[in-house]
């Protein structure tokens, strides 16, 4: 097993959660990780991208070269885009496509919109109405997270452990919210399957 994946979004909405999650899961599972983390501004709203490499062999680079990413997973549509370059020709983009308009001359969102669905191998997901629907806007990372699912080799129930290990800490009614949130995404995404 191995899958290389780009994290990207924007300062705030929780990419370094997905990517601990992702990390938690591995390290329960017995994987090799490595992860570099690149953060734009280095404040809320500045662009916040990580690579996150998982193996069931030793790694020995926690950079992903052009073309080779297996996946991006992108909690902003932009972010989704700016990375393709990254992105294996098979390669699978999951984003939420509510974007986060925080530049001048961001992109018009029936733009943005033309571009992913354009793309041969992807998701797109209003991961904000979900998040919103089950009560907490806060976790739409974990429901792009769980749109991710089917294609990172990793099961449902092995990120669910990935959730109780990371957030044991906050308690059983955080812990909930959180695996709602992935289940809400995996069923999206197989839906579009």
């Amino acid at each position: 097993m191995k899958i290389d994946i780009i994290l990207a979004g924007v300062g705030g909405q929780g990419i370094l959660t997905i990517a601990a999650t992702i990390g938690m899961t591995a390290v329960n599972k017995g994987l090799y990780l490595k992860q570099a983390e690149v953060h734009g501004m280095s404040q809320r709203g500045g662009d916040v991208q990580s690579n996150l490499r998982l193996s069931d062999k030793p790694i020995y680079s926690d950079l992903i070269t052009k073309g080779h990413a297996d996946m991006i997973l992108s909690v902003e549509p932009m972010e989704a885009l700016r990375y393709l370059p990254y992105l294996k020709k098979d390669g699978y983009v999951i984003t939420n496509t509510v974007p986060f308009n925080n530049i001048v001359n961001y992109p018009q969102e029936d733009e943005l919109t033309a571009r992913i669905e354009a793309l041969p191998n992807k998701v797109a997901i209003n991961a904000d109405a979900i998040a919103k629907d089950l009560g907490n806007t806060r976790a739409s990372n974990i429901v792009v997270l769980g749109a991710a699912t089917p294609f990172l080799g990793l099961s449902i129930e092995e990120l669910e452990g990935g959730i109780k290990s990371l957030f044991k800490s906050k308690g059983d009614e955080i812990i909930e919210m959180n695996i709602s949130a992935l289940r809400a995404g995996y069923e999206f995404a197989k839906s579009k399957m």
